[in-house]
């Protein structure tokens, strides 16, 4: 019985062996295959062919501005080159803003323009990466700094497609300002005695110079100063005419003579200069500025401690502003405020 099963056994094996030996020996095909072919076996099913979607990539939609949009800006910070930084002389260097969109305009093709003061091998302008509502910006600026020493200021202000200025907070402009070689602002001289004799005079060298007045400067400087007194519930200076006098004079003076001093080209101290001119009052400071506009003067003063307090003196009740330029000189601008009490 053992014996019969193996054959049996033996005789279906070899009968299946048989079978796939028959279908091998069949007519090989073509060397191709088409998908009209029927399947090899029964039961067969082909792979199914899976496509791989077409990935269609949409455009970026265009920014539009939404209607009656408003423009605004503000500036968050100097990313490099803080004032006053000191540069060496022909010194390339990138100055770099951060703004911010406040308004409800995007900002598409805006651009940043060179204003006014030295511009220092600046673009007239430069591109600003499209920006939205609310969002931050850097906006930068390669600059070359002067060969000569002295301190520069370039302003700058953010232009939107129809060339109009788009007002940083309250101001029209931004701006670097540098230090080539060393400081360019004298300590406030104080008002307690004169510095040196000095003469009658109240300065020297300007009759030999064609230097340039500014009455919106002076103008802007005083309400400046007027504002930031009022901020601290100081009450406003009045301009008196004898002051503005004597720090025009001293303006031209020191632009005439290329200098950053209290003292005059003649010897004089600010307090020679006053009680020389006759001032009726009590002469309280000066406090001086060379190589920027009315707004980088303000920051200056305000952010040094004994301009500051010459600034916000509660007993000072008058001042006088004097400005001059000139081209030719180290610092081009030139600023005196001398303050007094009636």
């Amino acid at each position: 019985m053992f014996k019969k099963i193996i054959l049996l056994a033996s005789l279906l094996l070899t009968s299946c062996v048989a079978v796939d030996m028959d279908q091998a020996a069949v007519t090989a095909g073509p060397e191709f295959v088409t998908s009209t072919l029927p399947p090899t076996k029964q039961g067969y099913v082909p792979p199914t062919l899976t496509l791989t979607p077409e990935v269609i990539i949409s455009p970026t939609p265009a920014v539009t501005a939404p209607p009656n949009c408003t423009d605004g800006a503000v500036l968050l910070r100097d990313v490099t080159i803080q004032d006053n930084t000191q540069v060496r002389a022909g010194e390339t260097f990138t100055k770099t803003w951060e703004l911010q969109n406040v308004g409800t305009c995007p900002w598409v093709n805006y651009a940043l323009v060179f204003t006014a003061g030295d511009q220092m091998k600046a673009p007239d302008s430069a591109p600003i990466a499209t920006t939205l509502k609310d969002e931050k910006v850097e906006v930068s600026v390669e600059l070359t700094a002067p060969t000569a020493n002295g301190t520069y200021t370039g302003y700058f202000s953010l232009h939107n497609t129809k060339d109009q200025v788009v007002y940083i907070g309250t101001e029209q402009t931004f701006w670097v300002k540098v230090i080539v070689g060393g400081p360019s602002i004298a300590a406030t001289s104080s008002g307690a005695s004169p510095t040196q004799p000095g003469s009658a005079s109240t300065g020297g060298g300007s009759a030999n110079c064609n230097y340039t007045q500014n009455a919106g400067y002076v103008n802007q400087a005083a309400a400046a100063i007027n504002a930031e007194r009022a901020n601290v519930g100081l009450p406003a200076l009045t301009v008196n005419s004898q002051l503005a006098a004597l720090a025009q004079s001293h303006a031209a003076d020191m632009a005439c003579n290329d200098m950053i001093s209290h003292t005059g080209s003649d010897g004089s101290s600010a307090y020679s200069r006053a009680v020389a001119a006759g001032y009726a009052g009590a002469f309280s400071e000066e406090i001086i500025y060379g190589g920027g506009g009315p707004q980088a003067a303000m920051i200056w003063w305000m952010s040094d401690q004994i301009h500051r307090d010459a600034i916000l003196k509660a007993k000072t009740t008058e001042m006088g502003v004097g400005y001059a330029y000139f081209s030719n000189g180290s610092y081009g601008d030139f600023f005196v405020v001398v303050f007094g009490t009636q």
